[in-house]
């Protein structure tokens, strides 16, 4: 069975720094490792991703300040958000997929105060 576990949300004020982290367990090859993020009353959109031989896709609103990463001997995947904006306000998922199927986390929120 595959679980993906996130964890690092939380509260803080604009311009502050936050590290998602998602762990991933169970037996599967790994392709792409992302993050997405959903606003209330807003479509789940693209954060970043990254894939297994370290390409990196960014959303244009998060070029710059967040950084995705992954550590494939820990199945692993990380999302280094600095100068955070309130209009990075969200749920965040963290998301894996193999050549076959894809897999959401439950979701951490991010609440950045002005």
């Amino acid at each position: 069975q595959v679980q993906l576990v996130e964890s690092g949300g939380g509260l803080v004020q604009a311009r502050a720094s936050l590290r998602l982290s998602c762990v991933v367990s169970g037996s599967i090859c790994i392709n792409v490792m992302g993050w997405y993020r959903q606003a209330p009353g807003k479509q789940r959109e693209l954060v970043a991703d990254i894939t297994s031989s370290g390409s990196t896709k960014y959303a244009d609103s998060v070029k710059g300040r967040f950084t995705i990463s992954r550590d494939n001997a820990k199945n692993t995947v990380y999302l280094q958000m600095n100068s955070l904006k309130v209009d990075d306000t969200s749920v965040y998922y963290c998301r894996v997929t193999t050549i076959y199927y894809g897999y959401w986390g439950q979701g951490t929120q991010v609440t950045v105060s002005a």
